[in-house]
């Protein structure tokens, strides 16, 4: 565990950088970054262990954000845990800058892989699962989801994967914020019965408010599950969560907030808690 953090705070700073991040650099996805933002707050404020004078030491929990769409909210975090200069979230998706839109390893200290094509995160999870195991290590492996790409069979496939191996150093977020690039999941491809899925697939299941923090850091804080399963926790979220209009709107999947828009959601969240 690291030092304690007030993950709340860290929450909406995550947030309000965010917004002017992907303002600023012109990218998008705001919405799904907002609705991680208290699982990646509680993650990096106590949660998983990991140095940010040392980024690659070999006792580090890993962490993959497989939804590597949101990475504007990894990059905030690791600038307000010291990973890099807070100022550098400046440069977020403009011309030169290694700060891309998807998140990305490339030159970024705390990163340990660069997403962005959906249903690989959990793939290359367990692979590090099963190496650290192979290696006789004790860090954990987590892997941040989102709900869309749980429609993909190599997501599953995965799934089974660490389910045979009993890869229990590893654990799988899934931001179940029930809204994907254009539409609902629900008109999408409906994940129902979604806990019992991942059950019948050799995991043990947790289900938690994905805004609650006391919640997030009392069940993610002893992952993986005891019961030598891999642990799925399935965080029930609000896509846009902190901002009025852009919660639960699928217009936020892809727009960029920017003018009266943008002034808005920055006061909304300035004034908010």
């Amino acid at each position: 565990m690291t030092a304690a953090i007030d993950t709340r705070a860290l929450a909406k700073r995550i947030r309000i950088h965010t917004l002017r991040m992907t303002s600023g650099g012109g990218s998008s996805h705001i919405g799904s970054v907002f609705s991680m933002a208290d699982i990646v707050a509680v993650l990096y404020g106590g949660v998983l262990r990991v140095r940010p004078d040392d980024p690659a030491w070999p006792g580090r929990d890993r962490f993959v954000l497989s939804k590597g769409h949101a990475g504007a909210g990894v990059y905030a975090a690791l600038a307000e845990r010291s990973f890099f200069p807070i100022e550098k979230l400046d440069t977020h998706h403009r011309d030169g800058s290694d700060l891309s839109g998807h998140v990305s390893h490339l030159g970024i200290p705390g990163v340990e892989l660069s997403t962005g094509s959906l249903g690989h995160g959990l793939s290359i999870a367990a692979g590090m699962a099963l190496a650290a195991r192979l290696d006789g290590a004790a860090h954990r492996v987590f892997a941040l989801l989102s709900d869309g790409e749980c429609d993909e069979g190599s997501t599953w496939e995965a799934a089974l994967f660490a389910a045979h191996h009993g890869l229990d150093n590893l654990a799988a977020i899934v931001d179940y914020n029930k809204i994907q690039s254009l539409d609902w999941v629900e008109k999408t491809i409906r994940l129902e019965p979604f806990a019992d899925k991942w059950r019948a697939f050799g995991f043990a299941v947790a289900e938690v408010d994905g805004h609650d923090h006391a919640a997030l850091a009392e069940l993610l804080g002893r992952a993986p599950l005891p019961g030598g399963k891999p642990t799925c926790v399935i965080a029930h979220t609000v896509k846009g969560k902190g901002v009025s209009f852009m919660e639960n709107a699928v217009l936020w999947h892809y727009r960029t907030a920017r003018g009266e828009e943008f002034a808005a959601a920055l006061r909304e969240l300035e004034e908010g808690p």
